[in-house]
């Protein structure tokens, strides 16, 4: 299942300039999501992150995987019209640079749930190279 920017939107509250996923390249509800942001130039961030060696801050990458993880988890029916939140953030490592004009290859495997609370592997790439992986935490409210 492929979604594209307006469909995302119609799932995650998250806009411009938050909203970090561009597509979600496939994807089985509930389970698992895979998607790619196109890293631009034009993101505000890059102004003072770092002036003459532009890199995208590692909490944004994060925060991409994340939302990444809240569309496969509210694509399921009994959570459509809800909000994720960050429950925590677990063995984050970041191993490659992520830089104007990569494209960030996104994924989040839901490992673990119970009620409204899920555990996902999530790992970041570009051009199939790790930049950065960790275990998230989701919460499920309204």
């Amino acid at each position: 299942m492929e979604l594209n920017s307006s469909q995302i939107q119609k799932i995650l509250p998250h806009r411009y300039p938050f909203l970090l996923v561009d597509r979600i390249t496939d994807m089985k509800p509930g389970e698992w999501a895979k998607g790619i942001k196109c890293v631009s130039a034009n993101e505000m961030h890059f102004m003072g992150h770092f002036p003459g060696k532009p890199v995208m801050p590692g909490v944004l990458i994060i925060e991409a995987l994340a939302q990444t993880g809240a569309v496969a988890l509210l694509s399921q029916d009994e959570y459509k019209g809800k909000i994720v939140y960050f429950g925590g953030i677990k063995n984050a490592r970041f191993k490659k640079q992520v830089e104007p004009g990569d494209v960030l290859e996104l994924s989040c495997e839901i490992i673990a749930r119970k009620g409204p609370v899920g555990i996902g592997r999530a790992q970041a790439a570009v051009a199939g190279k790790i930049a950065a992986t960790a275990e998230l935490t989701f919460a499920i409210g309204e």
